[in-house]
């Protein structure tokens, strides 16, 4: 067996990353808008006052708002089936709580579709990609407080009306698990907080700060499963998924208790997923939410409104693996908003993440097996300094190697029964990176001349991952050497 012929291939964005334009036509200020680069202690720092002598990576990010052309173009030279991006909220409501809608921004998206449209490639939109305007921090505590519910949908009813005939595909949230851990504070929750690095932002892990992001997060299943029932209604065609941060957690050993730790964090992949895709919490969370010693404050009708609002399809990011085990002492590894133990029997990248393409099968199976609706992978990708020879080639291999490894694996679990429909890896254009606001971790195919400090021409180049993934595309992954 094969890809299906309808198979998505493309690559994935996020506006607050590559975008740009940041107060550009009414634009008002998103909570990543305040957040710094990576300074000598690694951390990004958020600042409630934006400093004019400070550099903020997503104001200019690569520029994408004046050279949209020029990238869709590069997108369709690749033979991209599918954009995934993002819609900037705050370009569409600058403060988020607005009656009206900045035209501006309206035009603008626009014009990115009309353009997506003109190749054939289908954009894949998700609506809040940490982009929360910085008024509903500063004047609710974020999604803490219930009325953003009401500020959300009024968003996604202005982009469903407008968009109706331009995008089918949407997400109603990026990695909307994110919000159980503590970087979910700031870009997830946008709970008010002081100035500080955002890598540790927000309270400790007190009772009363995890119930704060469940309580937050619950406010989000409601946003999402009104969502999904506004979007059916203004146009049936429309397919909305949810997006989840997978992670695929291995027992350590077979000592019993690593394996039930194991089962335990694997429940990160479920928690969120069953809330949209079955329509109700799942049955662990009682003993969940027990331990953690919190309850959900719940209005009536919350439980009917989650039923009713089911999403069409499964999305997730997969970057890498993890192990569990009860011996503290265990080497410890990090990576895409997790941490675990470290497998000896994996490589890792420049940056630490573990590199599992098997785990990628593994948990697409689970998922599958677990849900019945069909899945895409929406972000996946490996960050590595790449270098630029003297005639501007960059030869990136590794990341060729990454992504063949996946896709093979892909492969596999289409041959075992998973209905997979989509990839589309992440940042296949170079863009700034979320956990650290750096340029040099590069992931994508496309090479954009910038460095750490914001410097450089924003000239795009051809990486070697470039040519190699445009006959990955025209063979439908059969060509992957």
């Amino acid at each position: 067996m094969s890809f299906p012929k309808e198979f998505f291939w493309g690559g994935a964005t996020a506006a607050n990353q590559f975008e740009g334009g940041w107060n550009e036509d009414g634009k008002g200020d998103s909570v990543c808008d305040h957040m710094t680069g990576g300074t000598v202690d690694k951390h990004r720092y958020f600042t409630n006052e934006i400093k004019s002598d400070t550099h903020y990576p997503s104001h200019e990010a690569i520029d994408f708002y004046h050279r949209y052309k020029e990238d869709i173009a590069l997108f369709a030279e690749m033979g991209f089936r599918m954009f995934r991006m993002s819609i900037n909220w705050t370009r569409i409501f600058p403060n988020g709580d607005d009656e009206v809608p900045n035209q501006k921004g309206i035009d603008f998206y626009r014009s990115v579709f009309e353009e997506c449209k003109k190749y054939g490639i289908e954009p894949l939109v998700t609506i809040s990609h940490y982009e929360l305007p910085y008024n509903l921090m500063k004047k609710y505590d974020g999604w803490l407080n219930r009325k953003c519910i009401d500020f959300y949908i009024r968003y996604c009813n202005t982009l469903f009306t407008e968009y109706k005939d331009l995008v089918k595909y949407w997400l109603t949230f990026n990695e909307i698990n994110c919000l159980t851990m503590s970087i979910g504070d700031i870009l997830s929750g946008g709970f008010k907080c002081e100035d500080g690095p955002a890598q540790v932002m927000g309270l400790p892990d007190t009772k009363e700060q995890v119930a704060k992001r469940y309580q937050a997060l619950h406010h989000q299943f409601i946003a999402s499963a009104k969502a999904v029932k506004l979007g059916h209604e203004i146009n049936p065609e429309f397919k909305i998924g949810c997006m989840i941060a997978g992670g695929c957690i291995y027992p350590y050993s077979c000592n019993p208790d690593d394996v039930l730790l194991a089962q335990k964090e694997m429940r990160m992949n479920y928690f969120c997923g069953d809330v949209q895709v079955r329509g109700e919490y799942p049955h662990f969370t009682k003993r969940m939410f027990e331990d953690l010693d919190i309850s959900i404050l719940e209005e009536e009708g919350d439980r009917d409104i989650l039923k009713s609002g089911k999403v069409d399809f499964y999305s997730l990011s997969y970057y890498m693996s993890t192990c569990s085990t009860v011996d503290e002492n265990t080497l410890k590894t990090s990576g895409n908003v997790v941490m675990g133990v470290k497998n000896p029997y994996l490589k890792s990248s420049d940056w630490g993440w573990q590199i599992d393409p098997k785990g990628l099968r593994y948990l697409l199976n689970e998922l599958y097996g677990r849900y019945q609706i069909p899945i895409m992978v929406v972000e996946n990708g490996l960050g590595a300094i790449d270098k630029v020879e003297s005639d501007g080639s960059i030869h990136d291999s590794y990341r060729i190697d990454y992504l063949r490894d996946h896709i093979n694996q892909m492969k596999e679990a289409i041959n075992d029964g998973v209905e997979l429909v989509g990839f589309t890896p992440w940042g296949c254009i170079d863009l700034v990176s979320i956990s650290t606001g750096e340029m040099k971790k590069r992931y994508g195919f496309i090479y954009v001349d910038k460095d750490n400090e914001g410097k450089g021409t924003l000239n795009r180049l051809r990486k070697d991952s470039f040519y190699w993934y445009k006959k990955v595309i025209s063979s439908n992954g059969e060509e992957l050497d």
